[in-house]
């Protein structure tokens, strides 16, 4: 049997997918995997995301074909994906989640950068956050692939990027600062990785779903894509939140309308409590 595995074709993208394949493989040993990279509307228009369809123009080209029953499963950054997923469709984490952090990459310590230095995100959420630390910097929106953004560095005086994707590349090394959760709280559902899926592949899941799903991950996923679906924040909104879970209680970390703040809950009242925070 062969299960085809759709992927963006970034550098990353292909080893967050091997990643999740490999472990696949060492559960379902008479079951063979062929990865197909994809290039979505995302990696082909060089606008920023907002202004040609947000999230969803890095997953729904992938999700068409999943649709058509052209590939049978595939791997996204969990960050990526939109509140709602077509009807028909799966969706859940998989593995441990990485490093939720976002970190500067430059030749000096992001708080020791000159008046006026020039740093580059493209992240609305992280532009404003930034701002407020260093209201004195000028911030530099781009695009592109990790490699392509690490080159602007020199450039600019530095980048800000997910500490996930550094250490998944096995770039740790070129971090020049790791921002805490208070200082840039990130985007929900950073260092997650998703596996989305028809209900073809459903009796396989069920299958490895104990070894490959960390339980931990998935319930903290759940949490911050129910935060995406109540509040209707997308990429056009300066919006953070972080769930971080700790015996019985939940930490909430959120930026929104330019403030921030934590709240500590009952493991048993999380999803009353979201539902009484005033979103908007």
């Amino acid at each position: 049997m062969k299960i085809k595995v759709g992927t963006r074709g970034s550098k990353l993208a292909l080893i967050q997918t091997n990643m999740v394949v490999e472990k696949l493989k060492s559960k379902l040993s008479n079951v063979s995997f062929e990865v197909i990279p994809i290039k979505t509307k995302g990696d082909i228009v060089k606008k920023p995301v907002e202004k040609i369809g947000g999230k969803g123009v890095f997953v729904s080209d992938i999700e068409k074909l999943l649709l058509n029953g052209e590939i049978d499963i595939a791997i996204h950054s969990m960050k990526d994906m939109p509140s709602k997923i077509p009807d028909g469709l799966y969706l859940t984490s998989v593995l441990k989640r990485e490093d939720a952090r976002d970190v500067f990459v430059g030749e000096k310590d992001f708080f020791s950068l000159e008046s006026g230095a020039k740093v580059g995100t493209s992240s609305k959420r992280r532009m404003l956050q930034l701002s407020i630390l260093r209201p004195d910097i000028e911030i530099v929106p781009i695009r592109g692939n990790v490699d392509t953004r690490l080159k602007r560095v020199g450039e600019l005086d530095g980048i800000v990027l997910a500490a996930a994707g550094l250490k998944r590349l096995g770039l740790e090394k070129k971090i020049t600062n790791y921002f805490s959760i208070e200082q840039v709280v990130p985007a929900p559902c950073q260092g997650i990785l998703a596996l989305e899926f028809t209900s073809k592949f459903l009796p396989l899941f069920e299958k490895v779903k104990d070894e490959i799903v960390d339980s931990d991950t998935e319930y903290v996923s759940k949490i911050e894509r129910k935060v995406l679906s109540i509040s209707g924040f997308d990429c056009n909104t300066p919006f953070g939140f972080y769930c971080e879970k700790n015996d019985d209680q939940l930490i909430f970390d959120i930026f929104k309308n330019e403030k921030r703040e934590r709240l500590v809950v009952d493991k048993d009242r999380a999803y009353e409590v979201l539902g009484e925070i005033r979103w908007q």
